[in-house]
């Protein structure tokens, strides 16, 4: 994949797709192709072949997902399941059968089994059952990789398939009706400082325990396998450490300057009880994460203080 190469990233507006986009930028890429959704509509199948054969990519990074944290899923199973089958699907095909020299599906820690031994092995999926909250999204998913495989078999289509840890950082969505748990925590610690609340609910009991990836680490990981990896197998990207619930919102607050109580809410489901990426084969491939989480979340904070209206 060189500079001038075009390479067509799906997703360029969401978390992951902006950043990745920043990343190919900053090394100095020149040819990417983007659309947005009133654009292009991944969804529908004849609207991508048109895109595919007038702008013939040689490299597709496919970030674009219908994304959310457990109540979005919890709510809408229907729209997380058909959406991400059909647009995955559509562009995985069309990206073949018009010649693209290489692809990159984006995955998720979520398709790995709810009780699979800790730290996740890529080894571990489909090897018992899914964390009912999120199988609707886990699911497809699943099915991205397997066709991304199934694919590389029949076809010798170069498809790569990357499966990220949860991801945070500048551009992260904070609706708390359908955000994850980092920008969640932190927009919800931002607005009991500024209300002067002396108490502040999260979601479970705080036990469980998450690993967090900054999405410009996630970038750069998408960029190095892209050059350095081309097999069937899919490969987890994270950083290789956890943390509890509760000390992550410790640090939320920290970071926020909220002094107030943390109060956990034992109503509300944890999730997963602990969700740790086995990272042994990436990093046998030379990469490594740069962001710390401390450096991240302040940056992340910092962000969404400059674009606080969009969320009030």
């Amino acid at each position: 994949m060189n500079p001038g190469d075009k390479i067509y990233v799906a997703g360029h507006r969401g978390l992951v797709g902006a950043a990745i986009c920043r990343r190919l930028q900053a090394l100095g890429y020149t040819q990417l192709i983007t659309r947005p959704h009133a654009e292009l509509d991944l969804t529908n199948q004849e609207a991508v072949r048109r895109f595919f054969a007038d702008t013939a990519p040689e490299y597709v990074i496919l970030a674009a997902a219908k994304v959310g944290g457990i109540l979005a899923n919890s709510t809408y199973p229907a729209t997380f399941i058909h959406d991400n089958l059909a647009m995955q699907t559509h562009v995985i095909d069309a990206a073949y059968h018009s010649g693209v020299r290489k692809l990159l599906f984006l995955g998720s820690s979520c398709i790995y089994p709810k009780l699979a031994p800790q730290p996740l092995h890529e080894d571990a999926l489909l090897t018992s059952a899914l964390e009912p909250t999120n199988e609707w999204y886990a699911i497809a998913k699943i099915s991205g990789l397997k066709m991304c495989q199934a694919y590389r078999r029949q076809y010798g289509f170069r498809a790569i398939s990357l499966m990220p840890t949860n991801l945070y950082g500048p551009g992260d969505n904070f609706d708390l009706e359908s955000s994850h748990v980092v920008p969640a925590l932190l927009r919800k610690c931002h607005e009991a400082k500024s209300a002067g609340v002396p108490k502040m609910g999260v979601w479970g009991t705080g036990q469980a325990r998450r690993e967090f990836l900054h999405v410009d680490d996630l970038a750069d990981a998408a960029v190095f396998l892209m050059q350095h990896y081309d097999e069937e197998g899919i490969i987890n990207v994270g950083v290789g450490e956890d943390l509890t619930i509760r000390e992550l919102a410790e640090r939320i607050a920290a970071t926020v300057g909220f002094a107030g109580e943390l109060s956990f809410d034992t109503s509300k489901p944890d999730g997963t009880p602990q969700k740790l990426l086995d990272v042994s084969r990436l990093f046998s491939l030379g990469w490594r994460p740069q962001i710390s989480l401390p450096a991240g979340l302040r940056q992340t904070y910092a962000w969404y203080l400059e674009h606080t209206a969009i969320w009030v």
